[in-house]
């Protein structure tokens, strides 16, 4: 049996933040490493040093506007009539008490002492995977826009803020690109619970004993719910404001091979770019 997580826009998402964040990370590196042998193969594969920057200055308008859709989407999710529940509730990723008391039951039972935390929905690390990529947006977002048009910039900001933006947005940059490639990639993929590959974001669902395993909460609470009650596939409807329907097909076997070609292609470029950065990071200054 497996249990539906996230909906065709959750996951046509996912993939569009894949591959700009990709496109801007090869663009942007390219960039930051012209000066040595590798950073002018990287920029050749798109056509030079010029052609890297307007490709990485369209790219970011386009994830800009992708992160404006997604706000646009959450504030559609809120449930108005009872915001406390919408916004705090299991369902919801903003951060409240009970990740913190799944932190510490986490640390006492790496330790061998107590049991390991009943995750709902939402684990704490998956919380805070969502926001270090949320509140990175808007910064790489103004200072990008800031460094695309100067003059406009010193119109309303001193001339020395550009500089600080350009060292924002730098800094920000390797920051995301170390944190996506080695942190994310690890605990989305490579944690023994998931290994080979974390697919639920690619085939939308998950089987009930890995559910079972990860997320005792979550399952639970969808028998409460009576989304687990034996509704046949056809009939699972979805909760509004909740939920997406608790059941859903198995992915067919040629479309994982699609995502497991695509999703270690993606992990592999990432990888390749953070060695040779680490390699290469003797010659980046953020001055």
């Amino acid at each position: 049996m497996y249990i539906k997580r996230f909906s065709i826009f959750d996951r046509v998402s996912h993939i569009f933040l894949i591959l700009t964040f990709l496109i801007q990370s090869a663009t942007g590196f390219s960039r930051l490493f012209i000066t040595t042998a590798w950073g002018k193969q990287l920029s050749n594969l798109f056509g030079g040093y010029e052609s890297c920057g307007l490709i990485h200055r369209r790219a970011g308008m386009i994830m800009v506007a992708g992160f404006l859709v997604h706000i646009i989407y959450l504030l559609t999710r809120i449930n108005w009539q009872n915001l406390g529940e919408s916004l705090f509730g299991p369902d919801s990723l903003i951060p409240n008490l009970d990740d913190v008391r799944h932190v510490w039951q986490r640390i006492l039972w790496t330790f061998g002492i107590g049991s390991p935390p009943e995750l709902n929905r939402w684990a704490y690390w998956e919380k805070f995977d969502y926001w270090a990529v949320f509140w990175g947006m808007p910064l790489l977002a103004v200072t990008g826009l800031m460094l695309i048009y100067p003059i406009i910039s010193s119109r309303y900001v001193p001339g020395w803020s550009l500089n600080v933006a350009a060292l924002l947005h730098k800094a920000e940059a390797i920051l995301a690109v170390t944190y996506i490639f080695i942190v994310h990639f690890f605990v989305g993929h490579l944690r023994p619970t998931c290994f080979p590959m974390n697919e639920v974001m690619f085939s939308g669902g998950l089987p009930l004993e890995e559910a079972l395993e990860e997320k005792p909460a979550w399952v639970a609470r969808l028998k409460d719910e009576g989304k687990l009650g034996g509704l046949p596939l056809e009939e699972a409807l979805e909760d509004e404001g909740k939920l997406e329907p608790a059941t859903a097909n198995p992915p067919a076997l040629w479309f994982r091979v699609v995502y497991f070609v695509f999703g270690y292609g993606a992990l592999g470029f990432g990888l390749y770019m953070l060695i040779n950065g680490l390699i290469y990071s003797q010659y980046v200054t953020l001055h």
